[in-house]
């Protein structure tokens, strides 16, 4: 008797249950409809994401610095002269981590969201001892002294910095602008054009845009630095090979 009875009960709550569903399924339907997905909302979004990247390499390039040196004693009667071939990889980095919410603003007239980029930083460069030649004449002033000694220390101070002032060139730093514009356009664009704003555009810009001379920040590593870290990963790679 109890369970005929209760069964119409279980029967209307299921009922009941299936049509606030529907309900709750079309006013979000609706809603959707009406106000549609926030651009602002998933441009913060794609916003935080990016920062949580920290840092995000958008170009790298190698470069040989060619450098000589000469030492001279009793009036040129001796010398000694020294040449260096020495590698190095740098990095050009922006740090996500710099981007303000204010860096990030949406035009719904144009559609158009603006992004405003930190500046480039470059890192390195990380010299490959590896690959170094080091070559010269030994003369008379090179047997008698520590003049190659020497000139090897002038010579490896001298490539780092070239490798730097190489590093900092006009053509690489428009090429890692133009890497970091893209990457950064294209990470927030994706979001966008996925919730459906197809005609949605990104324009990623750097303060100094239009700039004679565009900035960067110089993160470059010493020279000392840089020597100290390419022994260190030389006699890791030895010890690893034995």
């Amino acid at each position: 008797m109890d369970r005929r009875l209760n069964r119409p009960l279980i029967i209307a709550a299921i009922v009941v249950a299936l049509a606030l569903g529907v309900l709750l399924g079309m006013a979000s339907g609706i809603a959707d409809s009406i106000f549609g997905p926030n651009p602002k909302t998933i441009a913060n979004a794609s916003l935080q994401s990016m920062r949580a990247q920290n840092r995000l390499t958008v170009f790298a390039a190698r470069y040989v610095s060619v450098v000589s040196s000469q030492q001279q004693r009793l009036g040129g009667l001796v010398s000694s002269e020294r040449t260096l071939i020495l590698p190095g990889d740098v990095r050009y980095e922006l740090d996500l981590s710099k981007l303000q919410n204010g860096d990030v603003s949406w035009d719904g007239t144009a559609h158009t969201l603006s992004v405003k980029l930190p500046e480039i930083e470059i890192a390195g460069p990380d010299v490959d001892l590896n690959a170094v030649k080091e070559y010269g004449g030994g003369g008379v002033l090179s047997a008698l002294t520590n003049a190659n000694q020497q000139l090897d220390s002038v010579n490896r101070a001298r490539a780092v910095s070239d490798l730097r002032t190489q590093a900092k060139g006009q053509v690489p730093m428009q090429l890692a602008r133009q890497s970091a514009r893209a990457a950064v356009e294209r990470s927030f664009a994706m979001p966008l054009v996925a919730a459906g704003f197809k005609d949605a555009k990104v324009v990623a810009r750097f303060p100094t845009d239009g700039a004679a001379d565009p900035s960067y920040l110089d993160l470059s590593t010493p020279y000392d630095e840089a020597i100290a870290n390419a022994e260190r990963i030389r006699r890791q790679e030895a010890a690893g090979g034995r």
